[in-house]
């Protein structure tokens, strides 16, 4: 008599099942690396901001610094959903993957050249490039958190 061998299939689809709900939460972000990339994006926003409302410049000089902010969030967050559809052989032509890298480009050029040109100390230079590159990253960081929490609970919801 095996009994080992009934024992063995039941403990063997467990382990099956339980390695696999390791490796769907290893790559689940944390809360902290959720809230981090989150708060990131909003100090990061909010400081730019912030520095736009009490510059001494000009409305329209303004306004094109916080398009340019703008801008640049949007063009970072299509090259991220670019790279993760294509990473999850999610179809993405080729002129949308370009044009997200291009305006991503073009939106950090035209920051140092407005902040080049512009008639400010370098220390606040240097702030309002700080704080957009901090917006920038954190804006990737979130989507990715996204992403990776979307696909997560589309899996549990396939295994229920």
């Amino acid at each position: 008599m095996n009994y080992q061998t009934t024992v063995s299939v039941d403990e063997k689809s467990k382990e099956t099942k339980r390695k696999k709900d390791d490796k769907v939460n290893n790559h689940k972000p944390t809360s902290a690396f959720i809230g981090a990339s989150w708060s990131a994006l909003l100090i990061g926003m909010a400081s730019f901001c912030i520095g736009l409302w009490n510059a001494d410049m000009l409305l329209n000089e303004k306004g094109y610094y916080f398009t340019i902010l703008l801008f640049g969030l949007f063009s970072v967050i299509s090259v991220q959903k670019a790279v993760r559809d294509r990473m999850e052989d999610i179809p993405v032509t080729d002129i949308y993957y370009s044009i997200s890298w291009f305006t991503t480009v073009i939106s950090i050029v035209l920051l140092v050249i407005g902040l080049w040109n512009a008639d400010l100390l370098l220390s606040e230079k240097g702030f309002y490039g700080m704080s957009f590159l901090l917006s920038l990253f954190s804006a990737i960081a979130v989507q990715k958190n996204t992403r990776d929490v979307q696909v997560i609970n589309r899996a549990s919801d396939d295994e229920d």
